[in-house]
């Protein structure tokens, strides 16, 4: 594309209330960061049908299949890019039962979408884009996903074995407003495996107008991920605009995009040899301390890696074999309470939570949507 075409194309979104600056309404498009693990196998398997596994805002959904992938933070990217996030078929599953469906989903807070001016007679247009490539030619569906009012619109791709660039434009929604709030409110759906109450094999036609949610037509005519082992499926660059005409990614800081993920998914790390907590013995057996963290989306929850090196050294003694519980947890902080086990110390005095060992100690608030 020219730079006349580009600066003609975001020209025309502006005018649509998007461009300029943070117009990629998508968190993470470049695939940079990923808390959780840069690995995950066996997707499809119990516990890893419909989670948050790798990459940050990359939600996956693998429910009812028996077949088995492998999602990864990839090195193999278009010029531009340094990551993807790769979908690698580990266990094909090419018998496919009416329920199965394959789907990678980016989720997003009503609130953050009112300038689509959903459901008003001025709604706008949104441009989907991104790049794709796999081990052989495919057909898959990307799909916005409307939750507070069970609506939807889908259009297909192709894939090849070259990094190509997707450019999709859906029309505005003139039905159903989106909550203005911070609660699920819509998705961008890339459809990649399908059973037949969602891909009939015969009557089904895909919405591509905005419909009310009709299962059998959210994935008409797409290619199976696990139509075999040697299948695999790379996507980076993943930007959503407003606006009916596509324009170049837009890159940001890496960290500036680490911090907006901070709001959904955060891991604490702290390494060996250090401490995770100060604390206070307000009885003789319990202590109290604070945990801080990056302003959340809502109250968050937690857990923990190698909860089990950590140590408690109070007033007159070690206890390797302290109980935690993280509670009274608001927007950026919570109540830490810490329990000897089998030792008492004297309320009142300090402690002080040491992580042993040679492992990093990683406490993980989660208030995903």
């Amino acid at each position: 594309m020219s730079k006349a075409a580009e600066l003609a194309n975001l020209i025309g979104n502006i005018n649509a209330g998007g461009g300029g600056v943070n117009r990629n309404l998508i968190i993470n498009g470049a695939m940079n960061v990923a808390q959780r693990s840069t690995s995950v196998a066996d997707l499809g398997d119990t516990n890893k049908t419909a989670a948050y596994l790798t990459l940050d805002r990359m939600y996956m959904n693998a429910g009812n299949t028996t077949g088995r992938m492998t999602m990864s933070q990839d090195s193999s990217a278009p010029e531009g890019f340094a990551n993807s996030l790769k979908l690698d078929c580990t266990t094909a599953d090419t018998s496919i039962a009416s329920n199965e469906a394959v789907f990678l989903q980016t989720n997003f807070e009503g609130q953050n979408l009112q300038v689509l001016k959903k459901g008003t007679s001025s709604a706008v247009p949104v441009t989907v884009s991104f790049y794709v490539k796999g081990n052989a030619s495919a057909t898959y569906v990307c799909e916005l996903y409307d939750y507070d009012n069970t609506r939807q619109i889908s259009q297909t791709f192709n894939v090849t074995t070259d990094w190509t660039r997707v450019e999709l434009t859906f029309v505005g929604d003139t039905s159903g407003t989106l909550d203005d709030d911070n609660g699920l409110s819509f998705a961008v759906n890339i459809w990649l495996h399908a059973g037949a109450n969602f891909n009939p094999t015969s009557g089904g036609t895909l919405s591509t107008s905005w419909t009310s949610v009709t299962s059998a037509s959210r994935a008409v005519g797409i290619s199976s991920i696990l139509d075999s082992t040697d299948r695999t499926f790379f996507i980076t660059g993943w930007q959503m605009e407003v606006g009916q005409n596509p324009t170049t990614f837009e890159h940001e800081l890496f960290d500036v995009t680490r911090r907006k993920c901070f709001r959904y998914f955060e891991k604490i790390e702290v390494t060996a040899g250090s401490y995770a907590h100060v604390a206070y013995a307000y009885t003789t057996t319990g202590m109290r301390s604070k945990q801080t963290y990056e302003k959340k989306r809502a109250n968050p929850t937690f857990t923990f890696d190698n909860q089990g090196d950590v140590v408690c050294f109070y007033n007159g003694g070690t206890d390797a074999d302290p109980t935690f519980n993280y509670h009274d947890a608001g927007p950026n902080s919570c109540r830490v309470s810490i329990d000897l086990t089998g030792v008492s110390t004297t309320a009142g005095y300090g402690a002080a939570v040491y992580v042993n060992g040679s492992v990093t100690y990683n406490i993980k608030v989660d208030a995903e949507l």
